[in-house]
């Protein structure tokens, strides 16, 4: 099934280049929304993602109608593939399903990667460099009043981990950390 993804930032801006542009593509089924990429909730692109199978191909306007960012995109594409599923961007002239657009998007991928691998290069220098001004103490420990109680609790399967770093307003990983440095002290 041909399916058509079209994104509009605003309720004054108009759809129809975009849908012109993707009509020579035979769109069996179309999802449009107007609203800003900015904004994480876009429920017809939620509702495409959740709506296409495998042998679907989606074709879009260009890579800023369905992605906010390089990262964004890169998960995207990789859903649509887990899914078996194409995508066909118009203006960059890519086809997932080609080896040219898979070689595009595995570069988009790389590039996206070696930019995350300088970013926290550069912060890892910066911290290096603060703790050696004495500038960077780290994170402040997490300290939980009365955390055998809640150990108890999770224990006899009062509360399951999830509901238990809820009631704490600390992160699961943070909850794990707490739980083996306790179960650490009393053994």
């Amino acid at each position: 099934m041909n399916i058509a993804y079209v994104r509009v930032s605003t309720v004054e801006q108009n759809d129809a280049r975009q849908r012109e542009g993707l009509k020579k593509h035979n769109i069996d089924k179309w999802f449009t929304e107007k609203v800003s990429a900015k904004d994480a909730n876009r429920p017809e692109l939620q509702a495409m993602l959740d709506f296409v199978r495998e042998g679907d191909t989606v074709f879009i306007h260009d890579f800023s109608r369905i992605a906010r960012s390089t990262k964004d995109l890169l998960a995207i594409v990789e859903l649509l593939n887990a899914k078996g599923v194409h995508l066909v961007s118009n203006k960059e002239n890519i086809d997932s399903s080609t080896p040219t657009g898979k070689l595009m998007l595995t570069m988009i991928g790389a590039i996206n990667e070696f930019e995350r691998t300088n970013l926290l290069e550069r912060q890892r220098e910066g911290i290096a460099l603060a703790v050696q001004e004495k500038k960077y103490k780290g994170r402040k420990e997490v300290q939980i009043e009365n955390f055998a109680s809640h150990y108890e609790r999770y224990i006899r399967r009062e509360v399951n981990k999830a509901q238990l770093a809820k009631e704490l307003n600390i992160s699961r990983p943070t909850l794990d950390k707490l739980i083996k440095e306790h179960e650490q002290k009393t053994t």
